[in-house]
């Protein structure tokens, strides 16, 4: 997926097949989510914000990004699963609206930052 970033042509010159390489990662991720949504439900925004989140921490190398999203977002979840049980006594909030909660406010600032580098 590096090789990728640096464009089909240089893909290509690098022994890459690109197109091959992008269908079967389109799905490899469909299946992979299908199976997460069939088993966990809807959780807003966990799929959004963590990759944004572990791009800022760690840069664009998905050879560290991809696996500190997925801590990130079994750290996202675990706690917002954790709010949703206590936050309010004898009730269970839904944790979609934990989740809400985080995304929204996460995702203004990524908006006002703009394409800015920080």
């Amino acid at each position: 997926m590096n090789i990728l970033t640096l464009g089909e042509e240089n893909a290509k010159v690098m022994g890459v097949d690109a197109e091959k390489f992008k269908k079967i990662l389109l799905v490899l991720s469909t299946l992979i989510t299908s199976i997460s949504v069939a088993l966990c439900g809807i959780i807003g925004f966990v799929g959004l914000i963590t990759p944004h989140m572990a791009r800022l921490m760690v840069g664009q190398n998905f050879r560290y990004l991809l696996p500190v999203s997925a801590v990130l977002g079994a750290i996202l979840i675990l706690i917002a699963d954790i709010l949703a049980r206590t936050m309010i006594s004898q009730a269970e909030i839904p944790i979609n609206i934990i989740t809400t909660l985080f995304g929204v406010p996460f995702f203004l600032y990524l908006l006002t930052r703009g394409g800015k580098k920080q």
